[in-house]
């Protein structure tokens, strides 16, 4: 059955979020005809459709997220968020084992940078904490190479101008400050491709370490990079809170 309305997203990237599989091989079953959308064959990978209310079909059958499942993963700097890469580095489902269904990413975090990313087969799950309209707060502990000043500060709070247009207000706190170093705490709305670092390389810093420590109330805590943990109903109304965002430190 067709679902509400709401998430407007290109073919390949709707049947990898149905659960079928990796955008790649949605590519590949839409070129060889194996996709229909409200009945009709569709050629194309890059046809923008609604997901929640078109009908998609894989050779007649329809997507079963069924059982759903979401897990947390402390994702270490070096691995990037994808199935496969073409200059062969790690990926984070090179942390997981074989066995788990078919999962993807809920945002991305650059190769650099590390902590909590979420990984599931519910589509509704995934548009909720990643559209910006439903306010699911992002927290990051953000080393950076200098201190910044109070103007700097203002600016990220105010948002900053880049190229495709001005983030959005974000909220900052200094945690820890050296000669060499400062650590900042971000809370932030939405997820840019490396929007953090550019933020800061605007405002005149530079981003050493970057952690996302978490996601609605939900925390990375003491979950040691590399490994993962299942969520059940109580960590996805964590995850999915979006009341007004405190300083976790």
């Amino acid at each position: 059955m067709p679902r509400s309305a709401g998430q407007r997203v290109q073919l390949h990237r709707a049947i990898s979020k149905l659960g079928w599989g990796s955008r790649t091989q949605a590519w590949d079953w839409i070129r060889s005809g194996q996709i229909r959308v409200d009945g009709q064959v569709v050629t194309e990978p890059l046809t923008w459709i609604d997901l929640g209310s078109k009908r998609i079909t894989r050779a007649g059958q329809e997507s079963n997220l069924e059982p759903r499942l979401t897990i947390a993963l402390h994702k270490p700097a070096g691995n990037i968020t994808t199935r496969r890469d073409e200059r062969n580095r790690k990926t984070v489902y090179d942390l997981l084992p074989a066995d788990l269904p078919w999962l993807f990413p809920v945002g991305r975090l650059d190769a650099d940078s590390e902590g909590l990313l979420i990984l599931t087969n519910d589509s509704r799950l995934a548009v909720r904490l990643t559209e910006p309209e439903h306010h699911i707060p992002k927290v990051y502990h953000v080393t950076l190479r200098s201190t910044p000043s109070a103007e700097s500060l203002r600016q990220i709070c105010r948002g900053i101008q880049l190229s495709e247009g001005r983030t959005r207000p974000a909220k900052v706190k200094v945690l820890h400050a050296s000669k060499k170093n400062s650590v900042v705490e971000m809370v932030l709305y939405e997820g840019r491709n490396r929007q953090i670092r550019r933020m800061w390389a605007t405002a005149g810093h530079k981003v050493r370490k970057l952690v996302r420590v978490a996601i609605g109330r939900y925390q990375l805590g003491d979950l040691a990079a590399g490994r993962f943990r299942i969520l059940d109903a109580a960590d996805i109304s964590e995850l999915t809170e979006n009341r007004r965002r405190e300083f976790i430190s």
